[in-house]
């Protein structure tokens, strides 16, 4: 079993994947920048570490996830306007890819949104006004630069629009491109706390992005197809 690293641990996805990774056997730390969330973590079954990503060198954050097998990306600055979209979504998440390969880290999974890609270096369908464009930019070009940039063992998860429903244990992948995350089912965030877990335990996921909402699949099986 695995040591996994959840960065943005207090997440309302990290929270509900950190016990699913913990029955699965694996020891999960989990990443937050304050101190009064670590019981919330604790109660999830993960270890607290309490760093502020968004702020740290690479050298720190090689520090911070020595010793772990796995990195999960799923912070992010939660619509906290442009310059910190940029400065969490785009730059701490490639520092922290620099740093788990230099913390001799292969597997990194980054939780995007559904269909992340660029075309001609930008968004398709995606203008400057619109209020989405930093967060749509700043998280398809760090997803770009994992794919082309790193040799890390990456996946890429892109869930649709989040909800809070109950998770069905049931996903339609859908990697055709076609679709916007609007244009598609909803998907719950208990779904993709649950595909986040079933990737890591499945070698076929390596170097694939899964654009994905709720669906009529096990997720077991969902992820494993080809």
């Amino acid at each position: 079993m695995a040591t996994v690293t959840i960065i943005g641990g207090h997440g309302k996805v990290a929270l509900r994947a950190a016990p699913l990774l913990n029955e699965a056997g694996h020891t999960v730390l989990s990443v937050i920048r304050k101190e009064a969330q670590a019981p919330d973590i604790e109660a999830a079954g993960a270890t607290p570490v309490v760093a502020d990503v968004e702020h740290l060198a690479v050298a720190a954050i090689t520090e911070l996830l020595a010793g772990s097998d796995a990195v999960v990306w799923s912070a992010g600055a939660g619509g906290d306007g442009a310059d910190r979209t940029w400065a969490m979504d785009h730059d701490a998440a490639i520092r922290t890819m620099s740093a788990a390969r230099q913390a001799g880290i292969r597997r990194f999974v980054m939780v995007s949104y559904f269909n992340s890609h660029l075309v001609d270096g930008a968004v398709p369908g995606i203008s400057e006004d619109d209020g989405m464009y930093a967060y749509y930019n700043a998280k398809s070009r760090a997803d770009e630069h994992l794919r082309t940039d790193t040799d890390l063992e990456w996946t890429v998860l892109g869930p649709s629009a989040l909800t809070l429903e109950e998770p069905s244990g049931k996903i339609t992948v859908d990697n055709s491109g076609e679709h916007r995350d609007l244009d598609v089912p909803a998907t719950s965030r208990g779904n993709v706390a649950a595909v986040i877990a079933a990737v890591l335990d499945e070698p076929a996921t390596i170097r694939r992005t899964l654009s994905f909402h709720d669906g009529g699949t096990p997720i077991v099986e969902a992820v494993a197809q080809p």
